[in-house]
């Protein structure tokens, strides 16, 4: 194998990156670059792309592959009910502020495969507020927005998922939210009713809607310092006076150039409050 095949430099991440940005409008230039090395190499050896220049090649001329580029170049790594204690804190200090409205928008930014919308589709739901509440599921990957659509996941993990429900403050019978067919959970179509599945770039499109609540967890940490500025930015131009932000557990407002606008609701937990 070729050096070349073993080692991009940082000129060639740059080249695909510009590419990538000029024929198919998705800017990941501001993406964390140690990662985005990393991603773009294993995606190389797996399709047995040799050089850079055959990578470029690839993405000009195979629009399959570039959706493919997209779904390994993003991070999908999600579970239902991930990191249980946020969903408890959420629950107990979030919904009950937002049980004074008389509907609810709710903004998952960067929702994956969908684990964690259907999870707070099921914490809405046992809080009395899932019938007045929409859902708008966004991501930049077309492909884990058609796995989040459809509702299906892999039996095996519904143990765990259990586990993690529980601990999450759940007040019901996990089982009773998925119906168990072959190796398949497919989950109640009343929990998707107030979902809507969209593609959005955080990086390059605008708001949207106004929102009580906006989740974006464990996306942040891929941007660097000034892209995070600009989603937050755009999180702030989003939420209505008083709304909620949720960010996952290794990211903060810490370096926010506004950050004064936000209120801790829960430093553990990583969530916010718009206050002016």
């Amino acid at each position: 194998m070729s050096r070349e095949h073993k080692e991009i430099s940082q000129e060639d991440l740059s080249a695909v990156l510009e590419l990538v940005q000029k024929r198919y409008g998705f800017d990941f230039t501001q993406y964390a670059r140690s990662s985005m090395k990393r991603r773009m190499q294993r995606i190389m050896e797996n399709f047995g792309l040799p050089s850079v220049f055959e990578l470029k090649h690839k993405l000009l001329n195979d629009e399959l592959f570039f959706e493919v580029f997209v779904e390994e170049i993003t991070v999908n790594v999600t579970e239902m009910f991930r990191d249980p204690f946020f969903y408890k804190e959420l629950r107990e200090k979030v919904i009950p502020q937002l049980e004074s409205y008389p509907s609810v928008k709710i903004w998952h930014a960067g929702c994956s495969s969908g684990e964690e919308v259907y999870s707070l589709a099921i914490m809405l739901h046992e809080c009395g507020l899932l019938e007045r509440s929409r859902i708008y599921a966004t991501d930049i990957n077309s492909q884990v927005l058609n796995r989040a659509r459809a509702g299906i996941f892999d039996l095996r993990h519904m143990k765990d998922y259990t586990l993690n429900y529980i601990a999450a403050g759940g007040t019901g019978n996990f089982s009773d939210y998925y119906t168990a067919k072959y190796d398949q959970a497919i989950f109640k179509k009343e929990l998707k009713e107030p979902m809507i599945f969209s593609i959005h770039n955080l990086v390059a499109d605008k708001s949207f809607n106004e929102f009580n609540l906006i989740l974006c967890r464990n996306v942040l940490i891929y941007f660097n310092e000034h892209l995070q500025n600009q989603v937050i930015s755009l999180f702030s131009e989003s939420l209505c006076p008083f709304g909620y932000l949720a960010l996952g557990s290794k990211e903060s407002l810490l370096f926010y150039h506004d950050r004064d606008r936000y209120e801790t609701i829960s430093r553990m937990s990583k969530l916010f409050k718009l206050v002016r």
